[in-house]
């Protein structure tokens, strides 16, 4: 839920903007693809060389960046990593765009994930020039928007809450701003109308507070867990899109302001990395994966924006095949196509046919995208390598190229790209965060207005309502206030609705007749809807309601509906005559799954549950609990029990041998204490039919506590996983 707004509104900072020439927007660089979403700055006066050692370079500072910083409001803002062994932290920091003087910067625990840390900081920030927020999703799902004094305005966990997976491969979703909303994939497992196997959904949020506005699910069967493909939004034939590549392989429109899908093109069996770009009416789009009607590896493909429903077969204009663009993103300009393949080579293909012009290498990893500014194309390579081009009609250039390295001589990773800006250009890289520039031109700041995104149709007729908020979690007795928007068959907005309302699996809860839930107080944990109609149209909203603790679960009545993720393989069965959870193994992808059963503002409990894992051959499941981002982990194979926050980089690590029984129930039971600056975690097992011990199996701390974090269960099972008598309780 977005937390600190729910109760108390934090004061909105109000932006004027300046009235500039066009040519101003692209002053500011608030976006990781730029002001017109295609890698192009109408900048000019940018250097053609820099130096590390102070060439052109106007500010540095230390920093260890994945990404492609924002750069507006006057401040350069960057997601990154900090820290090591137990200190390990994802940060987020802002500095004066001017002289680098840094502004303010928040540091974060990671918990929950199977991302190692040098993949920490993938996602881009993004800023919204209005109101000078700043927007950051972390490599755990932890959603911030941050003020322009660094004040957290409002937060969501979406891993806990939305039903996130974070995958192994640490690419991360970009949040993209439209109109009033930021919008962001989410790929996972939910509850309720979007309970089932993982999608990859679109979820927009009101900028401001964070309230969900819509929820959209336009394909089926992801292929990859982690995909970075950022959506682009523009307006085609009056209607104002948002168009992305999917998890499932397919390139999706959808209508920006309710999520309605609008075409599909399906490109690739996996999952697409490459975010759109759109001249026009034409989409280009690009991927490195196996075709879905050739054995060939790669396209880049042109597509004729204007369609409905599914459109592969009858809307392609164009395709160069076997030209593996996996990871970066085209830059378009002046009727070219300038892509970079996962072997870094650069190439310009003629964005009317898709002919190649020209190619040159400019390093061996390709996974940042160029940028066209001032003539010249800035470009960036994984292994340290930051060439300056003059892109030519047989050819490009090279008119400088630095090699960034760390302290201890290797090469600096560089997944980011240029950030042109304010006469200057911006890069973090694993050496630095960097100012490029004359230091002798003048810095002026001066943000203009978002470009339009084109005509839109008069506003027609309502054809769609939307409830919001759409997804609302409250503890047993709280209210919350609903209200009903209107849409045409275009998207248009036609303002809000009176509308008859109703609900729907909320026992001891009502609705008044103008939107106001009030929460039942005695009923166990639950999830049900809120109705609203009128006109003949109908929308709902999703409501999870908690008591308080302690909490009980047996599985009588099957998988609570309101727990969040776990994957398709975690159902209630019946064994011998009892109800109890089961985990088997995945049909496809991994085993290990996590289920989340409370909010994600959690602290102070314990969670305690039976399980059991069956055997089979040499293979051992894992099976454990969760308790505010710590996870009490019986392993299988290692016959051991370990506490944890974060399997793949174990930055806390406690272990403890202990033998244990395939096929027989055991009781596992983890307590977390905040005590000031530390977290004390202790966890027990015991077979369930022997006596609780008196002491604690297991026992650590951490001096950079998880504060706060929903109970859930975990396990990793290449066999049957059973689960039991389920308990959250307050720690006395």
């Amino acid at each position: 839920m977005p937390n600190s707004l729910r109760k108390y509104l934090a004061p909105l900072v109000v932006c004027v903007s300046i009235l500039v020439p066009a040519a101003a927007a692209g002053q500011q660089w608030a976006s990781w693809r730029g002001p017109d979403q295609n890698g192009v700055s109408d900048l000019s006066g940018l250097v053609s060389e820099w130096s590390r050692t102070g060439d052109n370079l106007i500010w540095s500072d230390n920093w260890i960046g994945r990404s492609t910083p924002a750069v507006f409001d006057g401040r350069a803002c960057a997601n990154g990593r900090s820290g090591d062994g137990v200190s390990k932290q994802e940060v987020v920091a802002c500095w004066n765009a001017e002289d680098g003087t840094k502004l303010w910067e928040h540091k974060y625990n990671i918990a929950n994930t199977t991302v190692p840390f040098n993949r920490v900081g993938w996602g881009n920030v993004t800023g919204d020039p209005e109101t000078g927020y700043l927007y950051a999703m972390n490599i755990d799902g932890h959603l911030n928007v941050f003020d322009r004094d660094g004040g957290t305005v409002w937060s969501w966990r979406l891993a806990e809450e939305l039903g996130r997976a974070s995958g192994y491969g640490g690419r991360t979703s970009t949040p993209v701003i439209d109109e009033d909303r930021v919008i962001l994939s989410v790929i996972g497992g939910m509850w309720g109308e979007y309970a089932g196997p993982p999608r990859h959904r679109y979820v927009a949020f009101d900028k401001r507070t964070g309230e969900v506005m819509w929820i959209s699910t336009p394909g089926g069967n992801v292929a990859d867990m982690n995909t970075q493909s950022v959506p682009i939004i523009t307006v085609i034939n009056g209607r104002r899109l948002l168009i992305d590549g999917n998890a499932d392989g397919h390139i999706y429109a959808l209508l920006a302001r309710t999520g309605e899908k609008v075409w599909d093109f399906h490109l690739s069996q996996r999952g697409i990395n490459v975010s759109p770009v759109i001249e026009g009416t034409t989409v280009y789009a690009a991927h490195s994966e196996e075709n879905v009607d050739s054995g060939y590896m790669g396209r880049v493909v042109a597509i004729d924006a204007t369609g409905s429903g599914d459109v592969t077969a009858t809307h392609e204009l164009w395709r160069a095949d076997e030209v593996a663009v996996g990871f970066s993103t085209p830059a378009y300009h002046d009727g070219r196509l300038y892509i970079i393949d996962n072997s870094a080579n650069l190439s310009a293909l003629d964005a009317g046919s898709g002919a190649e012009l020209w190619t040159t290498s400019v390093g061996n990893v390709g996974k940042s995208s160029p940028v066209w500014a001032d003539g010249k194309l800035y470009v960036t390579e994984v292994n340290g390598n930051v060439t300056i081009l003059q892109p030519g009609a047989d050819g490009a250039t090279v008119l400088d190229h630095e090699e960034l390295h760390v302290e201890d001589g290797r090469y600096a990773e560089i997944y980011g790209s240029f950030a042109p800006a304010y006469g200057r250009l911006y890069l973090t890289s694993e050496s630095g965060i960097y100012c490029i520039g004359n230091p002798d031109a003048p810095f002026e700041a001066n943000d203009a207005p978002a470009p339009a995104r084109g005509v839109e149709t008069a506003p027609g007729e309502a054809a769609s309502l939307q409830v919001v908020p759409a997804e609302v979690i409250l503890s047993a007795g709280e209210s919350a206030s609903f209200r009903v928007l209107a849409f045409d068959a275009n998207g248009r907005a036609l303002g809000e609705r009176s509308a008859q309302w109703s609900i729907e699996g909320l026992p001891g809860s009502s609705v008044s007749a103008d939107g106001m839930l009030q929460s039942g107080s005695g009923a166990p944990n639950h999830g049900g809807k809120v109705m609203a109609s009128a006109g003949g149209l109908s929308a709902i909203a999703q409501v999870r309601v908690f008591a308080p603790l302690p909490w009980s679960e047996n599985f009588e009545n099957g998988r609570p509906p309101f727990w969040i993720g776990g994957g398709g393989s975690l159902r209630a069965v019946d064994e011998g005559g009892q109800q109890m959870l089961r985990k088997g193994p995945s049909r496809t992808g991994i085993h290990r799954h996590a289920l989340y059963m409370g909010p994600a503002d959690m602290s102070g409990y314990t969670v305690q549950a039976d399980a059991m894992a069956t055997v089979k051959g040499r293979r051992r499941a894992d099976l454990g609990v969760i308790n505010s981002g710590y996870t009490l982990d019986l392993q299988g194979n290692a016959q051991r029990i370990q506490l944890q926050s974060w399997a793949a980089e174990l930055r806390i690590d406690e272990r403890v041998p202990f033998e244990w029984q395939p096929d027989v129930w055991y009781t596992l039971k983890l307590r977390v204490d905040i005590e000031g600056d530390r977290a004390l975690i202790r966890g027990k097992v015991w077979p369930r039919d022997d006596s609780e011990p008196a002491d604690w199996t297991i026992t650590t701390e951490d001096p950079l506590p998880v504060r706060q974090g929903s109970p859930g269960l975990v396990a990793y099972s290449p066999n049957d996983i059973f689960y039991d008598n389920v308990t959250v309780m307050e720690n006395q």
